[in-house]
């Protein structure tokens, strides 16, 4: 106990792909960074990050 084997690892990469790669394109489409996608992993935090993407301009309508 105390140690993650392979598949511990290899299981949070897959829920990391799953999960984190939709999420970083529908930023991208939105006109934010990719990079918001690690907030979406931090508990509590998220929610205060979901708030501000929310009642945020959005570059992409400032664009057109």
């Amino acid at each position: 106990m105390g140690s993650f084997s392979i598949w511990h690892w290899l299981i949070v990469i897959i829920w990391l792909v799953v999960f984190g790669w939709p999420i970083a394109k529908i930023l991208r489409r939105m006109g934010f960074s990719g990079w918001w996608t690690v907030i979406a992993f931090v508990p509590l935090v998220n929610i205060i990050g979901l708030w501000v993407v929310s009642v945020a301009r959005w570059p992409v309508i400032d664009r057109q």
